[in-house]
C-alpha cells in the first residue's frame, strides 16, 4: 500500500470512529444494551407487583436483556415515584405506577417532590382492575346496604385498612363515608399485604381491595364480598354485584396501573418500550392469566394514555373536594 492509500485509509477509520463516538453519545447506540429496572413502589405481592412480574420475563425474552424488579415501597408510592422521576432518562428504569402515586396524591398533599406531569413520561396504560368491597365475615351484613346499617348502630364506627394514604382504597372507602353518612375509621398501611393481613386477622373490618390478592380468600369463605366499584360487574367476580347496583349510583372507581420513565427518556426508547409492553399485555396467555384475577390488561398508545392520565388527576381531584379526605 502506497503512502497516499495508507492516508486516506487512516483518515476513514478515523472519520468511521469519531462517527460511532458520536452516535453513542447521542444516545443512538444499540438499545437496551444491558438490564432493564422496572420499579415497583409497594411491597411484593400486591397488584402492582403481581402484573410487573407477569411483564417481567416476556420482557426478558423481548429485548434479550435481564429485567429486574425492583420494590420500593412507602409514602403511598410517592418513594418508589420519586425515585423514576430522578432516575437517568436512559430508557433503563421504568416505574409500574399505580393512580395513587401519578393522578390522586397531588390533590391529597400540600407538597410533592416530583411533579408527576412534568417529571415522568407516560410509556403505556398497563391494565385496570375493579376494587372489591370485602369484610371480615364476624362483620354480620351480606350487602353493602346492611353494612351500611350494622355502621349507623355501632358506636364508634367500623375501621376501613388501605393500602397507605392516597391510595385509591383510601378514596374507596372516604366516598362511602361522604355517600352513606356513616363513621368508618380509615387505617393506613405500608401496602396491601399488611392491610390484607389484619383484615383476615380480624383486627379490621372493611378493605376496598384490588381483586388480585382477595379472590382466593372471598373463595375459601375467609373474607365475605360485598361488591365491585365499578359501573360493570366484574367478568372474574359476575355473581358479585356493582356498588350502584347495591344502592350507591354513580359509584365508579378503578384502579389501574401504568408503565412511565423519566421526562427526558429519548422519544425512540419510549416508544420500543411501548410496543414491547403493549405486545406483552396483549398476549393471550397474559390477559387469561391475569383476568382470572380480576385484572383486564391494555397496552395502548403513549398519546392514549397520556389523555386518560390526565383526565384522571382532574377526576380524582373532584372526588378529593367532595369527601372532604385527607392524608391522614
Amino acid at each position: 500500500m502506497d503512502r497516499a492509500r495508507a492516508t486516506l485509509l487512516a483518515a476513514l477509520i478515523a472519520v468511521l470512529a469519531a462517527a460511532a463516538s458520536g452516535a453513542r453519545a447521542a444516545g443512538t447506540e444499540t438499545y437496551p444494551n444491558r438490564p432493564l429496572r422496572i420499579v415497583v413502589p409497594y411491597l411484593p405481592g400486591g397488584t402492582t407487583d403481581i402484573l410487573a412480574r407477569a411483564l417481567a420475563p416476556i420482557l426478558h425474552e423481548a429485548l434479550a436483556q435481564p429485567i429486574v424488579i425492583d420494590n420500593r415501597p412507602g409514602a403511598s408510592g410517592m418513594i418508589g415515584a420519586d425515585l423514576v422521576a430522578k432516575a437517568s432518562p436512559d430508557g433503563y428504569t421504568a416505574l409500574m405506577a399505580t393512580v395513587a402515586e401519578v393522578a390522586i396524591n397531588q390533590s391529597l398533599y400540600p407538597k410533592m417532590a416530583y411533579d408527576p406531569v412534568k417529571d415522568l413520561a407516560p410509556v403505556t396504560l398497563a391494565g385496570i382492575t375493579p376494587l372489591i368491597l370485602v369484610i371480615h365475615p364476624s362483620i354480620p351484613a351480606s350487602s353493602v346496604n346492611e353494612l351500611v346499617a350494622f355502621a349507623r348502630g355501632k358506636q364508634g364506627g367500623l375501621t376501613f385498612a388501605s393500602p397507605g394514604n392516597g391510595s385509591v382504597q383510601h378514596l374507596s372507602g372516604e366516598l362511602v363515608k361522604t355517600v352513606a353518612r356513616i363513621d368508618l375509621l380509615h387505617v393506613p398501611y405500608k401496602g396491601a399485604p399488611p392491610a390484607l393481613a389484619d383484615l383476615l386477622g380480624g383486627q379490621v373490618s372493611i378493605y376496598f381491595s384490588g381483586m388480585p390478592p382477595v379472590m382466593p380468600h372471598v373463595k375459601a369463605g375467609r373474607l365475605r364480598a360485598l361488591a365491585v366499584t365499578t359501573v360493570k360487574r366484574s367478568p372474574a367476580a359476575p355473581d358479585i354485584p356493582t356498588m350502584a347496583e347495591a344502592g350507591m349510583p354513580g359509584f365508579d372507581i378503578s384502579n389501574w396501573f401504568g408503565v412511565f420513565v423519566p421526562a427526558a427518556t429519548p422519544r425512540d426508547r419510549v416508544v420500543k418500550l411501548n410496543r414491547e409492553i403493549s405486545k406483552a399485555l396483549q398476549r393471550q396467555d397474559v390477559k387469561e392469566r391475569l383476568a382470572d384475577q380480576g385484572l383486564e390488561t391494555v397496552g395502548n398508545s403513549t398519546e392514549q394514555f397520556s389523555a386518560f392520565f390526565k383526565a384522571e388527576i382532574a377526576k380524582y381531584a373532584g372526588i378529593i373536594k367532595a369527601s372532604g379526605a385527607r392524608a391522614d
